[in-house]
């Protein structure tokens, strides 16, 4: 009979990868660093290779360790996914859930959300993770989230997704601005840098692009906000326009400000939807917590 590694093992492969040390990858798991290390060398003679070359100063994968670090959250899932199975045939959205929120959605439906979730599967124990795009998507692929509350379309490898409902661009402005002409709005007509944006990494800059149109760069102006609120408050000083999506105008984003709003002819938006990976078997549970958030945003 073959000599398996063990879970213990395997999810102190995972520990060590991430944190590319023995001491703070046996502090993440609660356990000593000597059993850490005895843990990881008696997976390596199991396995009959070296996994990583120690240093004094750091801990590097080898390419064969690397693989086997892939493989073992892979494995890791699929145990996890036996755990889940069972869950959802006893009580679906029970249990914990952790998910990833976008910050451009995050302070602005949650309020909003949250309450009916809770109402409606009091025994689910919601973990939130407020996060861009890029990194909650990573933090999924590791096994770190179990789905991703953000805006679509989106392509991000190995997941899948469902569309919950659109949140609508508005034109935004401070009153009485001489920038732009509300009634006969077009970004070709804006002088250079008029547009105000989120920095790079924020989806709602690329979305705000894409659905408004925004081919010509020169429009764009050099500086970004790195939250809506800083940007909002840019465009209270009149240092330029932008474009606002309309659950952050609902929140109240704009009270206390002289900023207002008005349609785009083009009525451009971006989908709000929830995503998990292409392996998890909570597909059904996560089509019910669609459902909740939708009825919620409809009511």
């Amino acid at each position: 009979m073959v000599n398996l590694p063990t879970v213990k093992q395997l999810r102190y492969l995972i520990a060590l990868e991430k944190h590319s040390h023995f001491g703070k990858a046996a502090e993440s798991c609660f356990v000593t660093q000597s059993a850490f290390s005895v843990a990881i060398k008696e997976l390596e003679n199991i396995l009959n290779t070296s996994l990583v070359d120690r240093t004094n100063r750091s801990v590097v994968f080898t390419s064969t360790g690397t693989l086997v670090a892939q493989q073992a959250r892979l494995a890791i899932f699929d145990l996890e996914g036996i755990i889940d199975i069972t869950k959802s045939s006893q009580e679906p959205l029970s249990g914990q859930l952790k998910m990833g929120v976008i910050p451009t959605i995050a302070p602005f439906l949650l309020p909003r959300i949250l309450p009916a979730i809770r109402m409606q599967y009091p025994k689910l124990e919601l973990y939130l993770k407020e996060e861009q795009t890029k990194r909650i998507h990573q933090l999924l692929l590791d096994g770190e989230l179990d789905i991703l509350l953000l805006a679509l379309p989106i392509d991000l490898i190995n997941t899948e997704s469902v569309s919950i409902f659109n949140d609508p661009f508005k034109l935004a402005y401070r009153k009485g601005t001489k920038l732009i002409n509300p009634e006969n709005f077009s970004p070709n007509k804006l002088n250079k840098e008029s547009i105000l944006l989120l920095e790079d990494g924020h989806c709602l800059r690329d979305h705000a692009m894409s659905a408004c149109s925004l081919s010509r760069k020169d429009k764009i102006s050099k500086f970004s906000a790195n939250s809506l609120y800083s940007l909002i408050q840019m465009v209270d000083s009149d240092l330029g326009i932008t474009f606002v999506p309309q659950m952050a105008v609902d929140s109240g984003l704009l009270k206390q400000t002289k900023v207002v709003t008005s349609e785009l002819k083009e009525k451009p938006y971006r989908e709000i939807g929830l995503m998990w990976r292409k392996s998890s078997v909570r597909k059904q549970e996560f089509n019910l917590l669609a459902d909740v958030i939708r009825n919620c945003v409809n009511s």
